[in-house]
């Protein structure tokens, strides 16, 4: 099998094609939580801390410009991000569990009236087991 092959058969396995389309999604996602905690968390939090913008905070060492604000913003985002794919998580698992519970079972009227037979000579037997 040339080299060719072997990609086109790696690249089009379900779990491949599934991760690119997880990347795309997430990369999308993740602009729209970004956008919510700039446009909107954000400036209530500034709000709350007297009206101002901590995504432009910093502080200078010397010749270095250390962007706390942003890095606090970041992790922001962060959280967000990862207590939704928990979430998303969570449900997919339920949604799974409910999935694979057992369906009783339907039995035939055929099956029905074999297990009643058994039951009957199971009975029968017991009736007639001499007792001590």
């Amino acid at each position: 099998m040339n080299f060719w092959t072997e990609f086109k058969l790696f690249a089009m396995r379900g779990n491949v094609m599934d991760l690119a389309v997880a990347v795309v999604i997430g990369t999308a996602f993740s602009k729209i939580v970004s956008s919510l905690v700039d446009g909107i968390i954000m400036p209530i939090i500034g709000l709350l801390l007297g009206g101002i913008n901590i995504a432009q905070k910093s502080f200078t060492m010397g010749q270095a410009t250390i962007k706390w604000g942003l890095f606090l913003q970041t992790i922001i985002d962060f959280t967000i991000i990862a207590f939704s794919i928990f979430l998303a998580i969570k449900f997919m698992t339920l949604l799974q569990k409910k999935e694979e519970e057992p369906k009783p079972e339907i039995l035939s009227r055929e099956s029905t009236l074999l297990a009643e037979i058994r039951n009957l000579l199971i009975q029968q037997k017991e009736l007639e087991r001499p007792k001590h």
